[in-house]
């Protein structure tokens, strides 16, 4: 069976027992910041911003005017720009807004010993310049220059004043946002615990209560399913030398086990892809995955990182950039497997993170386990009839044309436990050659 592959992700994860099928992720509070990425429609050449993700912006969170929010997005225009182009210069007048809708941007400013330097790489759905919703006069702190062909919608401060003196509750939510008093919170936006240090005496100590997002996420547990069919004949007959009915229960368990390790990469709901928060989701600087790049990735997921997860030519694409600098990644043992490392992290081979059209691909960090607040595996021991834990092969009985059924069920579903255990290097660039 070629579809077999090594299946890395669902021998890494630790796996929780879930006896309720669901599992609850309590979460200390978090207070949102607006950090999102805004969503686009195109038809044909033209592109518009979905006025409702316009609340992605810090300024405008919560709110939902609808018609204030179209009438904003009716005031964006459409501009092209190339390689190498200057969008916004540092010490100019900062008088627009500017949302990425396609292409790749690299955000320059001024260095510590006072030379240039790549602050970040912004991409499709992020944005810039926010801070003239708020109607300040101010300078752009840095330079934004086109890494590749990029389309972005702009709003000019004469437009938007221009709104704000036709939509009261436009004008008013900004102004509450600008005046309204910042919640107490740590670097990483979570609810503050007060805590006195370093004090001497008797003095009164500070309380303090830990609170915890109201809403916390449930993982259900998904289910992968299907039915055997083997003919009495077969079964009967040709159980020897090898035992048919194994067989076929062996390959079918094989399928089931690479879609479930696909879903636990692409599934929406509770796929690694999908799940990775915004802010833990970077890009390549030039294309390629570089060193820089795989640094860039444990920069986000530093503590206690477990292993990369990318596809087998993703890691070639690493390799090559790898050569072309004269650097040479170690292997580590793996379970008697000599597999790639950066920085003693093991770089892992699955064909489940897809490559696009146009030859990008992504490359997965994640520290895992309960005890590090990592990812987790969910799955439930204990099932009736069970062959595998998590897995359970029925008997379902022979029809009236002598069919053997075997009802073949996987459960399982995969939690981040905090944001910062997973990071994802997207937009990698594989088949560019040197």
């Amino acid at each position: 069976m070629q579809g077999i592959t090594s299946r890395w992700l669902l021998r890494m994860l630790p796996w929780v027992h879930t006896p309720g099928g669901t599992y609850r992720v309590n979460r200390r509070l978090s207070y949102v910041i607006g950090d999102g990425r805004v969503t686009f429609t195109n038809t044909g050449a033209e592109i518009r911003v979905i006025p409702h993700e316009l609340c992605e912006l810090p300024l405008l969170r919560g709110f939902d005017d609808e018609d204030a929010l179209t009438a904003l997005a009716d005031r964006f225009r459409q501009e092209e720009f190339e390689p190498g182009d200057v969008i916004a210069e540092a010490g100019n007048r900062a008088d627009a807004v500017y949302l990425l809708a396609h292409g790749k941007v690299n955000k320059i400013g001024r260095g510590e010993y006072g030379d240039q330097t790549v602050l970040d790489v912004m991409a499709d759905g992020e944005y810039f310049g926010a801070q003239v919703l708020g109607d300040g006069d101010s300078d752009w702190e840095y330079t934004i220059k086109a890494v590749t062909p990029c389309t972005v919608l702009s709003l000019h401060r004469d437009s938007l004043q221009e709104l704000n003196g036709h939509s009261e509750s436009l004008r008013e939510h900004i102004q509450q946002a600008l005046a309204g008093p910042s919640r107490p919170h740590n670097d990483a936006g979570e609810a503050a615990i007060e805590i006195a240090s370093g004090h001497s005496g008797e003095p009164q100590l500070t309380g303090t209560y830990v609170d915890y997002e109201l809403k916390p996420r449930e993982y259900e547990l998904s289910v992968a399913q299907t039915v055997l069919r083997v003919h009495s004949r077969v079964a009967d007959l040709y159980n020897h030398p090898m035992n048919q009915v194994e067989e076929q229960l062996r390959l079918t368990i094989e399928a089931l086990r690479e879609r479930q390790e696909n879903e636990l990469v692409n599934n929406r709901e509770f796929g690694l892809l999908h799940n990775a928060d915004l802010k833990q989701r970077i890009h390549t600087r030039t294309g390629p995955p570089t060193p820089d790049d795989m640094d860039e990735l444990l920069a986000l997921v530093w503590k206690n990182p477990g292993f990369f997860l990318a596809h087998p030519r993703a890691i070639a694409a690493f390799g090559r950039e790898c050569s072309k600098r004269g650097v040479y990644p170690q292997t580590v043992d793996m379970g008697g497997h000599q597999v790639p490392a950066w920085r003693g992290v093991p770089i892992l081979p699955c064909n489940k993170i897809g490559v696009s059209d146009t030859r990008t691909s992504s490359i997965v960090l994640m520290r895992t386990g309960e005890q590090d607040q990592g990812v987790i595996g969910l799955h439930q021991t204990g099932l009736p009839d069970e062959y595998r834990p998590g897995l359970s092969v029925r008997f379902m009985g022979i029809d009236d044309k002598a069919l053997i059924s075997y009802l073949v069920s996987a459960y399982y579903s995969a939690a981040i436990l905090v944001p910062d255990a997973v990071g994802v290097l997207e937009h990698v660039e594989i088949g560019r050659e040197g």
